[in-house]
C-alpha cells in the first residue's frame, strides 16, 4: 500500500547550529549511505554518550545525501538530527509503534532532495499491520520507504527503501527479502529504487542475496567503478576485519551508475561510532 503526501509530523524539522554546506557532489552524483547505529544504551563500554561524539565526526566529514539507519531509538535520532544541523531532514516510526523501539529511519540533505510520500510496513505476512510479527522473527522488523524529488539532477524522483533483516530466523529472512522485493518491484514502477539495509547475511550469494538481486536491483559493492578497501561490516567493536562479512547493503535498481563504493571504519582514539561499519555509495540514477 502506498502512502499519499508527507507528514510533516513524521518528517521532522533539524534544529541545531547552522553547518557550512558540503561541497556540491560531481555531475550530479548521489552519495549514499547505509548505517547500524547500534541502538543507544548506557552500558559501558561503547555506550551512547561515548559513541556520539565520534558518530557526530563522521557524519559531518561524509555529509552523505541520504542515510538510511538501523537501530535507532527516537532520541539517539533526535541527537543526530541536531549534531547533523538544520539542512537535514528526516523520516521514520518505531517498529512497536510511534517512537517505541526502534527505527528503520531515512536522513536526507534538504539542499539537494524534497521528500514527497513516505510509508512503512512490517517484516510479516501482515505487513501493513503495526508491530506485526508471523514469521517468527526473533525481533519485530520493518522498513520504511520515502519517495524523492532530487533538487540538484533534473527534478528526477527516486525511491529509498530502508530495512533491517532478522538475526535469528533464517525463514523469516528469506520471507522478509521476498517481502521487500515485491515492494521493489511496486516502487520501481515509478521510478528508480535505492535499497539499504542490514540484511544480516553475508552480501554474494544465498537465498536473501538472490532475492533481492532478482528483484531487479544491482549490488552497489559489485557494480562500482572503484571501490575503497573490503572489511565485514559487523565488527563488534572490535578492529575490522579484511574482506569480512559484508552484511550491510546498498542496492539499486539496474540501470544505475555506480562510480565508488566504500566501507567506512572511521574512529576516533580507537571509539568506533558503532558496532557495524558504514556502508557508502556514490550514484547517479
Amino acid at each position: 500500500m502506498l502512502a499519499g503526501a508527507l507528514a510533516a509530523s513524521v518528517a521532522l524539522p533539524l534544529s541545531s547550529t547552522a553547518l557550512s554546506p558540503g561541497p556540491v557532489a560531481p555531475d550530479g552524483r548521489l552519495h549514499v549511505m547505509s548505517f547500524n547505529l547500534r541502538f543507544a544504551s548506557t552500558a559501558e563500554p561503547n555506550s551512547w554518550a561515548v559513541r556520539r561524539p565520534v558518530t557526530r565526526r563522521l557524519l559531518r566529514r561524509e555529509r552523505p545525501h541520504v542515510i538510511g539507519t538501523q537501530e535507532g531509538l527516537h532520541r539517539q535520532l533526535r541527537d543526530i538530527e541536531a549534531d547533523l544541523g538544520p539542512s537535514y531532514g528526516w523520516v521514520g516510526t518505531g517498529r512497536a509503534g510511534g517512537s517505541r523501539d526502534e527505527y528503520m529511519a531515512v536522513l536526507y540533505d534538504t539542499r539537494r532532495l524534497a521528500p514527497l510520500e513516505h510509508d512503512h510496513f512490517w517484516l510479516s505476512g501482515t505487513p501493513d499491520i503495526t508491530a506485526s510479527n508471523t514469521w517468527g522473527n526473533a525481533h519485530l522488523r520493518m522498513a520504511t520507504w520515502v519517495r524523492f524529488r532530487d533538487l540538484r539532477a533534473g527534478g528526477g524522483e527516486f525511491c529509498v527503501l530502508n530495512t533491517h533483516l532478522d538475526n535469528g530466523n533464517r525463514d523469516a529472512r528469506e520471507r522478509s527479502a521476498a517481502l521487500v522485493a515485491e515492494r521493489v518491484r511496486e516502487l520501481a514502477r515509478s521510478g528508480p529504487v535505492i535499497v539499504t539495509g542490514d540484511f544480516n547475511v553475508p552480501a554474494g550469494s544465498g537465498p536473501v542475496y538472490g532475492t533481492m538481486l532478482g528483484a531487479g536491483l544491482l549490488d552497489t559493492w559489485e557494480a562500482a567503478a572503484e571501490r575503497g578497501n573490503a572489511y565485514g561490516t559487523f565488527h563488534g567493536f572490535r578492529p575490522p576485519v579484511p574482506d569480512g562479512a559484508r552484511i550491510d547493503w546498498i542496492l539499486a535498481t539496474t540501470g544505475t551508475t555506480v562510480h565508488r563504493a566504500s566501507v567506512n571504519t572511521f574512529a576516533a582514539d580507537g571509539q568506533f561510532p558503532s558496532d557495524h561499519l558504514p556502508v557508502q555509495a556514490s550514484l547517479t540514477l
